[in-house]
């Protein structure tokens, strides 16, 4: 074999030893980003956790109110049961008197959290505060404050997690900014009898558009009538 056909082979055996070792490198490197992606989306949803338990905890542990912000976009998966939480926390508190009052973004598809919150006792209005577009919290009893902070700016996006800071001073800032625009907002039925005129739609399509129970909304809609 002549100096130049070996020389030629070993360059070629060299060629796809390095091609391997690229290839390996790059299914390594495809590896750690999905690992890493993995561990991310498992933060994600342990701080969310976090959060909607630090909102129920506030919710049941309220002696007089809770007010707040909130995006009232429709649960989807695991969010069903967090919502349940709440709603089940709202029902217990209003019962034994405690007041609770959140604002939702005034669009159609916050009907569904207006509804169930409003069955379960809240006081529900629907609201174009420019404050709603990045912003939610809660404000409990003037003193305890949550604040929800989201993967980005804008009104779909999902809360990321949460704080809790008992501070007084900011409890009162936040709850000026709360009932000026508490002043402003239509109220859950007003909105509602709005959105079912400009689409001339029936309980039962509103219902399905929902996804609520078309019995409680007859029965909903009928006291908003008489009442």
């Amino acid at each position: 074999m002549s100096l130049e056909l070996s020389l030629l082979v070993l360059e070629s055996v060299l060629l796809v030893f390095t091609i391997i070792l690229l290839l390996y490198s790059i299914r390594e490197g495809r590896g750690r980003e999905h690992l890493l992606l993995e561990v991310d989306r498992a933060t994600k949803t342990f701080t969310r956790v976090e959060y909607f338990l630090a909102v129920v905890d506030s919710i049941t542990d309220a002696k007089k109110e809770v007010t707040g912000l909130i995006t009232g976009r429709l649960p989807a998966h695991e969010d069903k049961k967090r919502t349940a939480d709440i709603v089940s926390a709202i029902e217990k508190m209003t019962r034994s008197g405690v007041r609770i009052k959140y604002l939702l973004p005034r669009f159609h598809d916050r009907l569904h959290i207006g509804f169930l919150y409003t069955m379960a006792g809240a006081e529900i209005r629907l609201s174009s505060c420019s404050m709603l577009h990045d912003f939610r919290y809660m404000v409990v009893d003037d003193d305890l404050v949550v604040i929800g902070v989201p993967e980005s700016v804008g009104l779909k996006e999902a809360t990321k997690k949460g704080y809790q800071i008992r501070s007084e001073g900011l409890a009162s800032v936040l709850k000026e900014n709360f009932n000026n625009c508490w002043e402003k907002a239509a109220s859950f039925r007003d909105y509602l009898a709005e959105v079912m005129k400009e689409t001339n739609a029936s309980a039962r399509h509103m219902a399905k558009e929902l996804s609520i129970d078309e019995a409680e909304l007859e029965k909903f809609l009928s006291a908003h009538k008489t009442a």
